[in-house]
């Protein structure tokens, strides 16, 4: 098993994140309440009465397969306040200094925030800063068009489409967006997003 990430919280203006653990279980049923975000069938984001075996399978991911899920926290005066979301490193490759950001998700209050924005700025600098990765790398659906458009515009570059990548709870196949960024690009992402940060928001 993996042991390149150990449980770690990172902070920043806009958000907080912290390693999920089983007393996150009702937060993060109520942050996944705001907008129903289950009914998006193209993600993975859990129902209320699916929010155990979501949890379950987060931290079975993290003790089996060395990842790291995380919640999310707005940041309110300083302070950590309710959890908005939740994100995750995994697919962790550590012979090759490579992992995945993923299962992403926000409630509907945080979307369109600064959140998600600083979420990938620190969870970025985590991986080529501190864990030394060479690339990390961005997946979704093919419908997932929100997604694909937003990972575009943290600095990631669209490597390809998996055909019949993966089997949906539905029965449908999805075909998976991958993207990323690697080592040599990080400079210039990590400006980017901090300017991103920088500017006025209405």
């Amino acid at each position: 098993m993996s042991r390149l990430i150990e449980p770690v919280t990172l902070s920043g203006q806009h958000a907080w994140l912290e390693p999920l653990g089983p007393e996150h279980l009702d937060e993060v049923r109520a942050a996944a309440a705001d907008g129903e975000l289950w009914k998006l069938w193209y993600t993975s984001v859990p129902s209320p009465d699916k929010t155990g075996d979501w949890v379950a399978i987060a931290l079975d991911m993290r003790e089996r397969l060395g990842a790291m899920p995380f919640v999310v926290r707005e940041m309110r005066d300083g302070q950590p306040g309710k959890v908005v979301g939740a994100t995750r490193l995994f697919n962790v490759d550590e012979a090759n200094r490579r992992l995945e950001i993923g299962h992403t998700w926000y409630s509907k209050a945080a979307q369109r925030t600064a959140i998600n924005t600083e979420c990938k700025l620190l969870l970025l600098t985590h991986a080529f800063e501190t864990l030394h990765c060479i690339a990390v790398e961005f997946r979704t659906h093919w419908m997932n068009h929100q997604s694909r458009a937003a990972i575009a515009r943290l600095g990631a570059k669209q490597d390809g489409v998996l055909r019949n990548h993966q089997r949906m709870p539905d029965g449908s196949f999805r075909d998976t967006v991958v993207f990323s960024i690697i080592e040599s690009e990080w400079l210039t992402v990590k400006r980017h997003l901090q300017y991103k940060l920088e500017q006025p928001r209405a």
